[in-house]
């Protein structure tokens, strides 16, 4: 069930039309979808407080609503390293069209994947899990479901991909935490049968998944604006 910050949050971002990532986790967050520690800054203190609160080396990302793919205009560092560089970053980044701040959050390590939702006209909303970063593109291994789902359909979908010997440990590799994974994907499914009808789409990539831990790095919501009140 959404909470009153829930819906706050997705009304705040229905003049947009999406929620801009540090929305995007907040609501993943109050949902119980483990996200990275960060922080909304919206000046060059308060990036560079929360950074020594959580130690360098941190990641940094515009914040606008003008801008849904970061990376394509330059909108994500990482490997901060020292006030000085988290300092000038932030100052780069306020000339960017539409800066409302800056995303500041911990490095994160493991397997990407991506994680997903799309509202089908005739099936309803539909589960997306697959390799992530760039290789969801590349090698198109993903495996589907329609919300909400089960355990047995998280170990389903796993099983069918491509990838899977990855997530099992390949080669000596540490296995990914099932548990983990799967508790985010029921978190996860849970949150897009709350919200059927608000959105048309979520997209959850990369997911950072390791022994200890599966984790949203980055995250994007797609609203159903004539639905929202």
């Amino acid at each position: 069930m959404l909470t009153d910050e829930m819906r706050s949050i997705l009304s705040d971002a229905k003049g947009a039309g999406w929620l801009m990532e540090p929305q995007a986790k907040r609501l993943l967050s109050l949902a119980g979808v483990d996200v990275a520690r960060f922080t909304w800054a919206r000046d060059a203190d308060e990036a560079v407080g929360f950074a020594r609160s959580i130690g360098y080396p941190v990641v940094a990302k515009i914040v606008s609503p003008r801008v849904v793919h970061k990376s394509d205009i330059g909108g994500v560092v990482v490997g901060i390293k020292d006030d000085e560089g988290l300092a000038a970053t932030f100052e780069r980044f306020r000339k960017i069209d539409g800066f409302a701040g800056v995303l500041v959050e911990e490095p994160l390590k493991g397997m990407e994947i991506i994680v997903g939702a799309k509202m089908d006209h005739q099936f309803g909303p539909v589960l997306l899990l697959g390799a992530g970063g760039t290789a969801v593109e590349i090698y198109k291994d993903v495996a589907l479901r329609m919300i909400p789902v089960r355990e047995g359909d998280i170990r389903s979908m796993v099983s069918g991909l491509k990838a899977h010997r990855l997530l099992e440990g390949y080669r000596g590799a540490d296995p990914v935490d099932m548990e983990k994974l799967s508790s985010l994907l029921l978190s996860f499914s849970n949150l897009v049968m709350d919200m059927r009808g608000m959105v048309q789409s979520i997209d959850l990539n990369p997911v950072m998944c390791s022994s200890s831990r599966c984790v949203v790095a980055d995250g994007r919501i797609m609203l159903n604006t004539a639905s929202l009140p």
